[in-house]
């Protein structure tokens, strides 16, 4: 598999990322295994944060032979330096590391976390510092919120942008659309999370008791191959650099495994045509809203 540049940060990555909560809860053989198999397919770049239970005490011994080897994305939901300095030491142990190639703000949302986080003793002090002591070598954020992403943007020349881009959010909503002309504008590098998505969890019960649970929102099913990669192609099609596959070993693999033939044919009106019959179906289901993070009009 062709590795493609991940927007201006000088970095050749495969196309698909690994998910690092899909290590969370695992055994260290199973963790290990998916590692191991991922790596084999080609994959190079690895995301993780401390808001994912025990995923990097996990990941990170399943990534100590190949650290030199990859690159490693970890986040922090702090936003101020003092915590988020904490949490970065912790992070960088609970990893075997002695330094992250991206280091993200964490989800984004509200109009708060802007301020709060690039405000005076924001975390964005933290980050910066510790770039400059070659402990970060890029800086991104992930959010849900394309205010806040927008937002985030004029504050900051960041290196990647981790956000949604789903047929249901875009088709029905909009949604990512004014991120993927900022995209164009700024060259940052764009990993597209949600893209094999189908739809908002009806039910908590429903996620529980899924082959999915720690998926925050339902993928589309496992027999339905030509869903999953119209999502995959429709999240290229429209920009993004890279995918990362809702948080469970089979959606990673099936990532890993089909990528080349989601990227070798274009999106094209068979794949327009079953994600325009989905959409229809499932409209009402969002997971999320184009107002998210109660940002005034």
């Amino acid at each position: 598999m062709q590795r493609i540049a991940l927007g201006k940060t000088g970095y050749q990555i495969h196309p698909i990322i690994y998910a690092g909560i899909v290590s969370m809860n695992e055994t260290q053989a199973d963790s290990d295994r998916y590692v191991a198999q991922s790596i084999a397919s080609g994959v190079n770049y690895f995301d993780v944060a401390p808001s994912y239970g025990n995923a990097e005490v996990i990941l990170g011994q399943s990534l100590k032979p190949y650290r030199k080897d990859i690159y490693l994305a970890c986040k922090t939901t702090e936003r101020k330096a003092k915590a988020a300095e904490k949490e970065f030491h912790q992070s960088l142990k609970n990893l075997h590391t002695d330094w992250f190639d991206v280091y993200q703000l964490h989800s984004l949302t509200t109009p708060e976390d802007i301020e709060t986080a690039f405000g005076p003793g924001g975390t964005l002090e933290m980050v910066l510092k510790y770039k400059e002591q070659g402990l970060v070598k890029k800086i991104g954020f992930s959010a849900h919120s394309e205010r806040a992403a927008l937002e985030a943007l004029k504050r900051y020349p960041f290196d990647t942008v981790m956000f949604p881009i789903n047929y249901l959010l875009h088709m029905g909503q909009g949604i990512g659309r004014e991120l993927l002309r900022a995209k164009e504008e700024q060259g940052f590098g764009l990993l597209a999370i949600k893209a094999m998505v189908e739809r908002a969890w009806l039910t908590d019960t429903e996620q529980g008791q899924s082959p999915w649970p720690k998926s925050w929102c339902k993928p589309f099913d496992s027999g339905e191959v030509d869903a999953r990669l119209a999502g995959m192609r429709y999240a290229f099609h429209l920009g993004a650099d890279a995918l990362i596959p809702p948080g469970n070993w089979e959606c990673q693999s099936f990532m890993n495994d089909h990528v080349q033939q989601a990227v070798d044919t274009a999106y094209g009106q068979q794949d327009e045509a079953l994600l325009t019959a989905r959409f229809e179906q499932m409209k009402d289901h969002p997971f999320f809203d184009k107002n998210n993070g109660n940002w005034p009009a």
